[in-house]
């Protein structure tokens, strides 16, 4: 029963990662997610039906616009792809636990949000906040079918936490830290919260050591200055997930302490 939910979860992730290209692109924008129907953004022809299958259509198609012939970026494909294993992988990790939805939900918006970080170095409230409010619904109708409520307490107690630190960062410096940052802080430290105050830690850690790992390298190869401003939200979230899907191997050494 467990591959069933596996490829469920995956199939669905394709899909979440097909409306996920829609709020990258438009969200930064000012855009509406709800309408107009998606359209090529050179020829601005309104994309079929049948051209809007999850990583198939992009492959039939051979990477171009039906109408025009122009390219159509790679990243939308790699988003629908990101979807279904980010989706795929959290059920083989949580299995048939009530906290699955709020894992999912949480995953998909640290993906969106990583990917527009990633582009314009922006983390939209128009993104974060639905994000904090849905996981944080979601963690407490977990609660409530499971009766684990000092999980949820230690979540919300995690999540007011980490945004009093990340506050602090940002109001010591705020060329360091965005607010953009300040904002995410929260929906990080209740969704990992509710794993645990260690998974907290774990992914703030591996936050920080990923983006330095990447900095330095970056630096040392002159791709990128000393001064330039990273998108520090695609490391949160890379640390975020990591916690999810490993933070019980990588913290088993520390569990005699």
């Amino acid at each position: 029963m467990l591959a069933v939910l596996i490829v469920i979860c995956g199939f669905f992730g394709l899909a979440i990662g097909s409306f996920l290209n829609v709020v990258i692109y438009r969200v930064p924008r000012n855009e509406s997610i709800v309408s107009p129907r998606s359209k090529c953004p050179h020829c601005g022809s309104p994309i079929r039906e049948s051209d809007n299958i999850p990583v198939i259509s992009w492959l039939l198609l051979r990477g171009r616009c039906r109408t025009c012939h122009a390219p159509i970026a790679v990243r939308y494909p790699l988003v629908e792809l990101a979807g279904g294993c980010l989706f795929a992988g959290a059920a083989a990790r949580v299995g048939f636990d009530w906290d699955l939805p709020a894992l999912l939900v949480l995953l998909a918006g640290l993906l969106a949000l990583a990917c527009i970080d990633a582009e314009l170095l922006v983390l939209p409230k128009k993104v974060v906040y639905p994000t904090l409010v849905m996981v944080g619904a979601l963690l407490v109708l977990a609660a409530i079918m499971t009766g684990q409520w000092h999980r949820l307490l230690v979540a919300a107690l995690c999540a007011i936490g980490w945004w009093i630190v990340f506050f602090a960062l940002n109001f010591i410096s705020p060329r360091l830290l965005g607010f953009g940052d300040v904002r995410l802080a929260p929906v990080l430290g209740l969704g990992l919260g509710w794993l645990g105050i260690r998974y907290v830690l774990l992914g703030f850690f591996a936050a920080n050591f990923i983006g330095a790992v990447i900095g330095i390298a970056l630096i040392a190869s002159k791709k990128m200055s000393r001064n330039q401003q990273i998108p520090y939200g695609v490391f949160l979230a890379l640390g975020a997930a990591l916690a999810i899907y490993a933070g019980p191997e990588l913290l088993a050494p520390f569990n005699r302490f």
